[in-house]
This record gives structure tokens, C-alpha cells and sequence, in this order.
């Protein structure tokens, strides 16, 4: 039986990510919508060398970054660049 947190968020976009990170071994998004868990959103390589992810997200502003090879990483085509705390940039997107 699912619970009411398994049930997805009807205001949610799909949002599409990708990292340019021909060299990695592993790429992962983490950002505040998946607590920075680096386990939740495994990016896919592709043919190209690049790291694709579809991933929901509720509407709201979210900062986020890539994780290479356990390395964070901002998104050069980001909204936004931001400080999420003193000396601590991250990328940032608005979704809705």
C-alpha cells in the first residue's frame, strides 16, 4: 500500500540536467530537493561524454550541484549562481 509521500507532486516539472564530464567515472545531481544525497539521482553517461538526468522537482527555487567523481561542480548553464552559506557556491534554478 503506498503512502501519501509516495505519490508524486502534481505541481512537479521535469527538469532535464546535464553535466559536461567526458573524463568521469560517475556523476550524480544533488541539490536541497534530494537532501545533497549523492545515492538518490545517478546521472547517465552519454555517447558524447556528457551526463543526462530527468529528474521531477516541485516548483520553488532550488540550488543544486554535480557531484564528478565525488567532486561538487556547478552548472555553467544555470539560472543563477548563488551562496547557499558563507563561501559556498551552488547553481540555482527556478521551477513554475
Amino acid at each position: 500500500m503506498k503512502g501519501i509521500h509516495d505519490r508524486p507532486d502534481p505541481t512537479a516539472e521535469t527538469i532535464a540536467f546535464q553535466c559536461q564530464a567526458p573524463q568521469a567515472a560517475k556523476v550524480c545531481l544533488i541539490g536541497d530537493f534530494n537532501n545533497w544525497n549523492a545515492i538518490t539521482h545517478p546521472m547517465r553517461r552519454q555517447a558524447d561524454g556528457s551526463w543526462r538526468l530527468q529528474v521531477p522537482i516541485a516548483q520553488g527555487r532550488h540550488y543544486y550541484q554535480f557531484l564528478v567523481d565525488g567532486e561538487p561542480v556547478l552548472d555553467p548553464h544555470a539560472m543563477y549562481l548563488t551562496l547557499e552559506e558563507p563561501h559556498k557556491k551552488v547553481s540555482f534554478i527556478a521551477v513554475g
